[in-house]
């Protein structure tokens, strides 16, 4: 005799679930049976020896007459009723099975699912740079589809990703990070906890990111496999879309300033505050990572920007092979123009001045459509920003027109807490524009 705690382990997988495959078995009995009543010609012998003598019972109690009528009416309601029984039962067990596996979606699971699948066949985007810029874009764009690739820059050589990069032989995580947690699908808590950056008191670790920490040991776990590392922290945010490196060669930046002279190294190529005329990447016959340039073939939207001009924008075309890539690509290309100019880098600057910036170190045509804000933020953030000698950057619409771009104009400035881009309104309108496109 099987025991009574036998049983309950037995049983026990069930816990949470018996009601709904009860009523998920029994309904499609039912329905069965009144499958087999309404075609028992069809069902064979056994079918056709029960239902007959069913017939003859009804026979004998109501008459001849009623038995075709009623014979309908109890095939019909086995029908309906064992449909609805296996329907609902069917339903429970796999809301139930789906609320054990991913306890966030206890309601709203149907909406989650179609929302999905919507981002799932949203357009295939590429989008490159660095910084926080790349990051604010990666924002607005997740909530349009899951099929983005963030090509990052890689030659930051100050704060927690220089040093890491300098001691452990790996390429700077601190991009790659911010990007991460921007396209992150996860709790809050979680992508802040990927931020957190430790004060004076932690010692060793101070200035530190422990998302940077995250990446640089996930590096070290997977032997220097930047695709498994990155796969393994996109994994743990439940990212929409990819972060790649542009290279992952250990890649730093020479700049030829106005003066002829030449200073090497992102940090001190912005704390010298002189006018840029030339940027190179070192070594120059650094290697691109082969995703980046594949999904730059199979994008359907390219950006560029917005960043840090020389540092962030630049940085990723100068890698050999990414912009001729996207010179063939037959991708909708656009130049995200900065909202503000940045000392040590666009004084100055109107909008199409970034762009000659950006042909007068880029041989290739990367830019069909050009991004440019002409929003104003409030009089008193201006003038905070004109004492760290920052002013918004003249939209010079006709003159970009003339260069031979297709000029897309709005007020996409955001003051909450920097002035920065909007994200939801500058991805509204990418959206807007590749939809356009498509139709």
């Amino acid at each position: 005799m099987i025991s009574r705690y036998r049983i309950r382990r037995i049983l026990a997988p069930t816990t949470g679930i018996r009601w709904a495959i009860l009523s998920a078995f029994f309904g499609f009995v039912i329905f069965l049976v009144g499958f087999a009543v309404s075609f028992r010609a069809v069902l064979g012998p056994i079918i056709n020896d029960i239902t007959t003598r069913w017939t003859q019972g009804v026979e004998a109690s109501f008459g001849q007459d009623q038995v075709e009528k009623i014979t309908h009416v109890f095939a019909g309601a086995c029908l309906i009723f064992g449909f609805y029984l296996a329907f609902q039962g069917t339903r429970k067990l796999l809301r139930r099975l789906v609320e054990t596996l991913n306890p966030d979606l206890k309601s709203g699971m149907a909406n989650t699912f179609v929302r999905r699948q919507q981002l799932a066949q949203g357009p295939k985007i590429v989008a490159l740079g660095g910084g926080t810029g790349l990051s604010t874009l990666l924002r607005g764009l997740k909530q349009y589809s899951t099929n983005i690739t963030a090509v990052v820059t890689v030659t930051d050589d100050g704060g927690s990703s220089g040093r890491l990069a300098s001691e452990l032989g790996i390429i700077p995580p601190g991009d790659l990070r911010a990007c991460l947690v921007a396209l992150a699908d996860s709790e809050k808590v979680l992508a802040d906890l990927f931020q957190h950056r430790f004060g004076r008191e932690a010692g060793s670790l101070s200035g530190h990111s422990l998302g940077n920490l995250l990446i640089a040991g996930l590096v070290q776990r997977a032997d220097g496999d930047y695709d498994r590392a990155l796969g393994m922290a996109s994994e743990v945010l439940n990212i929409r879309g990819r972060v790649v490196p542009s290279t992952l060669d250990k890649v730093g930046l020479r700049a030829v300033l106005d003066d002829d002279s030449e200073i090497s190294g992102e940090t001190k190529i912005v704390a010298s505050g002189r006018r840029i005329r030339r940027l190179y990447v070192e070594p120059e016959d650094c290697t691109p990572y082969a995703d980046a340039i594949r999904a730059i073939e199979e994008a359907d939207l390219i950006t560029i920007g917005p960043g840090s001009v020389f540092t962030s924008v630049i940085p990723n075309l100068l890698i050999p092979g990414i912009a001729e890539a996207i010179e063939r690509s037959e991708a909708m290309k656009v130049f995200i123009c900065n909202v503000m100019t940045q000392p040590g880098e666009s004084d100055s600057f109107t909008a199409a001045e970034h762009l000659v910036a950006l042909q007068a170190n880029i041989p290739h045509r990367v830019v069909d459509y050009v991004v440019v804000n002409n929003g104003l933020p409030s009089s008193s953030t201006i003038e905070k920003y004109r004492g760290s000698n920052q002013f918004v950057v003249d939209p010079d619409v006709d003159r970009l027109r003339a260069m031979g771009f297709k000029v897309v104009l709005g007020n996409f400035v955001n003051e909450l807490d920097y002035v920065r881009h909007d994200p939801f309104k500058v991805a509204g309108r990418l959206s807007d524009m590749i939809n356009k496109r498509r139709r």
